[in-house]
């Protein structure tokens, strides 16, 4: 498939627009992923490409939250095996029912998300924290029910994975958005390599948009760093609106 220049000016600023999303509060793919469909491109192949640019991103943020002391990698590695495990059954689980139904669920969740966010206060202020392996305990147990999420449907999981860590795991949300980049990395690579496999990915449109998710991750991880949690709100709020409206549309046409 060729592709023109008209679709990389569509993409691209797009793109960077979700890696700054992505980094402070999850859910960049429900910017990235419409942009390459709105670009053109047949939908397995704007989901390869798109995973192709997006774990570029990913990978910087990822290396950014590592590098400012975010992750503690014995607990994210145990989280990314249950994440990848229910992602596996949830994948099994999206063959045997519609999304449709699924779809309908969300329209019920998704606001009831939105109040928890204006009324919580654990992205603002840290819950008092469990002991250690209550903690761990608790995170592998949300990476594995966001993990049943994102192989059966999948938009927005880092949201997701935020909110819960800090709600149920009391992590402080520097460590929950560091624990969350490392699963969704993961998981970003493992489809990634079927994709590419299976001639699902444009090289040249991905690597380019790659750039560009890299400077928005890069930007979205120094103003999370600076503004940390009076930032986190308001931008997980406007992705669960794009979700909300994104829901309603698939459902419509």
């Amino acid at each position: 498939m060729d592709v023109t220049a008209l679709q990389f000016f569509i993409v691209c600023p797009l793109v960077f627009l979700a890696g700054f999303v992505d980094a402070v509060a999850g859910g960049g793919g429900l910017i990235s992923l419409p942009a390459y469909m709105i670009a053109g491109l047949p939908v397995h192949m704007a989901i390869g490409t798109n995973k192709l640019s997006s774990g570029m991103g990913t990978s910087l943020a990822t290396w950014r939250f590592s590098k400012n002391g975010y992750i503690n990698w014995k607990q994210a590695i145990l989280c990314v095996l249950c994440a990848l495990l229910g992602s596996g059954a949830g994948a099994h689980l999206a063959l045997m029912i519609s999304d449709e139904y699924f779809k309908i669920i969300m329209l019920v969740i998704l606001p009831l998300t939105a109040v928890y966010v204006l009324r919580c206060k654990s992205l603002e202020v840290q819950k008092p924290p469990y002991g250690k392996w209550r903690t761990v305990i608790l995170s592998m147990t949300v990476a594995s029910v966001i993990g049943v999420y994102d192989g059966f449907y999948g938009p927005g999981t880092g949201t997701f994975l935020i909110l819960l860590l800090t709600a149920f795991a009391h992590m402080p949300i520097r460590s929950a958005n560091g624990v969350a980049k490392v699963i969704n990395l993961t998981t970003n690579l493992s489809a990634l390599t079927v994709y590419l496999f299976n001639g699902k990915v444009l090289l040249a449109l991905g690597l380019t948009a790659g750039f560009f998710s890299i400077a928005g991750n890069y930007a979205g991880t120094c103003f999370f760093a600076r503004w940390g949690t009076k930032s986190v709100k308001p931008l997980m709020l406007v992705v669960l609106i794009i979700f909300f409206v994104k829901i309603c549309s698939d459902i419509i046409a």
